[in-house]
C-alpha cells in the first residue's frame, strides 16, 4: 500500500475528526454545557468510533491515545465551537459533504485494520461500521437521545455496511489499495445522494397492507363497499 495513499486518507481522517468534533461543539452549545461539555462531545462525536473499534480489536493502545494529532484535532474542534457560533450557509453546504468523505475513510480504515489483524468478513464490516458510526451513536446515548442512525434519518449506517463490503470483497480479490479508494468514494457517494434524494429505510409499519396499498383504491374499496350495504335487497322471482 503506497505511502502518498496512506498519507490521503490521514488527511480526510484527521479532517473528519475535526468537522465532527465541531458538530458535537454545536451541539454541546445548543444543550447549554460548560467547556468540559464541549470537549466529552467533541471527542465522542470525533474519536468514539475509532476508540471502540480498537478496544474491541484488542491489539495495543487505540490509535486516539497513541497518535496526538487525533487527540489535538478534536480538542481544537471543541474549543473553535465553544469560541465561535458556527452556523451559516457555509456551515451547512461544507459540513455534509466532510461528513461523508469521513463515514466513507472511517468505515474503509476500520474494515481494512480488522481484516489485517486476521479476522473474517463479519467482523470487518461489523467494525468498519463501527468505526463510522460509533461516535454519534455514543454521544447521542450520552445526551438521553435515540441514536440518529436507529430510523427517522437518511441513510447513513446503511452506507457504512456497504462500503466496508465494497474493502472487503476487492481486498479478498487481491486490491486492497483500490478497495480503500473504492470503500471511500462509495460510502461518501451514498451518503451525499440519500441526503440529495431524502432516502430511508422504511419503518415496520410501512409494511402493512393498509399502507402498501395506495390510498386512492382503498377510497374506492370503500366507497363500492358503502353502495354494496345500502343497495335493497333484490325481489324473488315469480317462479321461486
Amino acid at each position: 500500500m503506497s505511502g502518498g495513499v496512506m498519507e490521503v486518507f490521514r488527511v480526510f481522517d484527521l479532517t473528519g475528526v475535526f468537522t465532527n468534533a465541531v458538530l458535537g461543539g454545536v451541539i454541546a452549545r445548543q444543550e447549554k454545557l460548560d467547556p468540559i461539555g464541549f470537549a466529552v462531545l467533541a471527542v465522542l462525536s470525533g474519536l468514539g468510533g475509532g476508540l471502540i473499534r480498537d478496544v474491541l480489536l484488542q491489539h495495543g493502545p487505540p490509535i486516539a491515545l497513541t497518535d496526538y494529532a487525533y487527540l489535538l484535532t478534536a480538542i481544537a474542534g471543541a474549543a473553535i465551537s465553544y469560541a465561535v457560533r458556527v452556523r451559516g450557509r457555509v456551515w451547512e453546504r461544507v459540513w455534509p459533504v466532510v461528513d461523508a468523505l469521513a463515514l466513507g475513510t472511517w468505515a474503509a480504515a476500520g474494515a481494512q485494520k480488522t481484516l489485517a489483524l486476521g479476522l473474517g468478513w463479519p467482523a470487518a464490516i461489523l467494525l468498519g461500521t463501527v468505526t463510522a458510526v460509533g461516535g454519534g451513536a455514543v454521544r447521542d446515548v450520552v445526551l438521553r437521545r435515540v441514536p440518529g442512525i436507529l430510523g427517522g434519518n437518511t441513510l447513513y449506517a446503511t452506507c457504512a455496511i456497504l462500503a466496508s463490503g465494497v474493502l472487503v470483497l476487492l481486498s479478498h480479490l487481491g486490491y486492497p489499495t483500490v478497495g480503500l479508494v473504492a470503500s471511500t468514494v462509495v460510502g461518501a457517494g451514498l451518503c451525499l445522494l440519500a441526503r440529495w434524494r431524502g432516502w430511508i429505510l422504511p419503518s415496520a409499519d410501512a409494511w402493512s397492507p393498509t399502507r402498501m396499498v395506495p390510498a386512492s383504491y382503498r377510497e374506492r374499496l370503500r366507497r363500492r363497499t358503502r353502495r354494496s350495504r345500502r343497495a335493497p335487497d333484490r325481489p324473488r322471482s315469480e317462479e321461486e
